[in-house]
């Protein structure tokens, strides 16, 4: 094993869990922060950004048996 994890798993389970759940509540805070960093920045996405972010998501079509070229 490595040395990360070795020192990892010798924490307590306590000393895991309260970390896990500091890490995720950071996370969540971040989330719900960056929207009004955007505002507060002036980076809100114009309606031009999202139009060409729409079209360099990939779609995905399904195709039948019977319609294969």
């Amino acid at each position: 094993m490595s040395l990360w994890v070795q020192k990892y798993l010798a924490l307590s389970p306590r000393t895991r869990i309260i970390g896990g759940v500091a890490i995720m509540a950071y996370a969540s805070t971040a989330l719900f922060l960056s929207d009004k960093a955007e505002e507060k920045f002036g980076m809100v996405p114009t309606p031009e950004d999202m139009e060409k972010l729409r079209g360099a998501i990939p779609r995905i079509r399904t195709v039948g048996k019977d319609e294969v070229p």
